[in-house]
């Protein structure tokens, strides 16, 4: 689904599945065709996103760089087309005045900068107290950042003039200074997406709520031929959001309490489609008793961690009870609060919440890598059964907040 961004309507796509599923399921909506909408700004990267270095002198030997693998678009970059050779941020500035001023003086317009990110970060501090230098980086036509380890990426509601781009730090030579850089950059205003909601009214107490969320969307595509799959982020809670769903619309498993099913959109772009729900509830936040979030759960070798699990210790030792005796999973880990997931916006409402994810196993994370083929599901089927037996759980629970 093009990675359920912003390019080809990946999102609308996943959400049109969804609504499918939600009604083959029998759930019954709690909006118009179980949509609720919303707009957001995006900036997206729908054509040319390419890299090419070029040697110096003709004993080099150019080098096209792959997107994706070998340099992404940071979220806020800008489009254009740069050719020129690189200016390789001088690290003596930070310490010496006359390589400052030397710096300074250079004209960088029209060229691209190159600057390893752990001095970018150092530049771009609160507290470093030169913002000419910041400035004089900004004036360059592309900033190209160096990077250890893996590429992430992220969304933007924002768009800067300058290209920006991230490259792995192993894959730059000093030695090929020449760049041509070409990106198609397009900030979409008010862009129309949704969530999609659905309920399974309760037997006892249809007014009093549990709540399981889970986030469908991801990043999307990053140019015409690459994109980012999110088997685990977070294809992998909506998954298990879709069988914990399957399971109690079956009248045998109908539970005393309602339950919601909200696969929110926007998470990827700052939690935007659970703040508008949480600023435009389609049930009484105070009649929700919990939450579930789920969000990378396609792991599991080394257990799976509890956001919120010290701020609700009962809830938490009931968990913690029922995989103890399920064996479901290694070991649970008791985290304080976190902004990390769609929890968050209810949290800070007072609706009681968990966010669950799993450790162990891949790492891929906000990257081109993060594919269902190597996703190993260690621990989904175990999951499934602790999280529908802590569900049934908590009907016989007190409310505790």
């Amino acid at each position: 689904m093009h990675g359920r961004g912003y390019v080809q309507q990946g999102e609308l796509r996943a959400a049109t599945y969804l609504r499918r599923r939600f009604k083959q399921l029998g759930l019954q909506p709690l909006a118009p065709d179980y949509t609720q909408p919303f707009s957001l700004d995006i900036n997206t990267f729908p054509g040319r996103l390419q890299m090419q270095a070029s040697p110096s002198s003709s004993s080099g030997v150019s080098r096209l760089f792959k997107p994706g693998i070998d340099f992404i678009a940071e979220p806020n970059s800008g489009g254009g087309y740069v050719v020129g050779s690189a200016v390789v941020f001088d690290t003596l500035t930070f310490s010496n005045v006359a390589a400052r001023r030397r710096w300074l003086a250079r004209k960088l317009d029209g060229q691209p900068v190159v600057i390893h990110a752990r001095h970018l970060a150092r530049l771009e501090a609160p507290t470093f107290p030169d913002d000419s230098l910041r400035n004089s980086l900004n004036s360059a036509a592309a900033r190209v950042t160096l990077v250890e380890r893996k590429l992430t990426a992220s969304l933007s509601a924002e768009q800067s003039p300058q290209i920006r781009l991230q490259l792995l730090a192993d894959r730059w030579q000093d030695t090929t200074p020449n760049l041509i850089i070409r990106v198609d950059a397009i900030l979409k205003l008010h862009y129309p997406t949704q969530n999609i909601v659905g309920y399974i009214p309760g037997q006892i107490q249809p007014d009093s709520f549990l709540v399981v969320t889970a986030h469908y969307d991801h990043l999307g595509q990053m140019g015409s031929s690459t994109y980012f799959p999110g088997a685990n982020d977070n294809a992998s809670g909506t998954a298990m959001l879709l069988e914990l769903a399957a399971y109690y619309t079956q009248p045998k498993n109908r539970l005393a309490y309602s339950v919601v099913f909200l696969a929110f959109g926007a998470e990827e772009a700052g939690l935007v489609g659970s703040r508008y729900f949480v600023e435009h509830p389609l049930v009484p936040l105070s009649r929700i008793r919990f939450l579930l979030n789920l969000d990378l759960l396609g792991t599991g070798d080394e257990g799976a961690t509890v956001v919120n699990g010290r701020e609700l210790p009962v809830q938490f030792q009931l968990l913690q009870r029922l995989n103890e005796a399920q064996h479901a999973l290694k070991g649970l880990a008791a985290r304080g609060k976190a902004a990390n997931s769609d929890h968050y916006p209810f949290s800070e409402y007072g609706v009681p919440a968990f966010f669950l994810y799993t450790r162990g196993g891949i790492t891929a994370y906000h990257d081109v890598h993060d594919r269902a083929a190597t996703l190993p599901l260690t621990a989904f089927a175990n999951i499934f059964t602790l999280l529908r037996s802590f569900l049934d759980a908590l009907q016989a629970q007190p409310t505790v907040k």
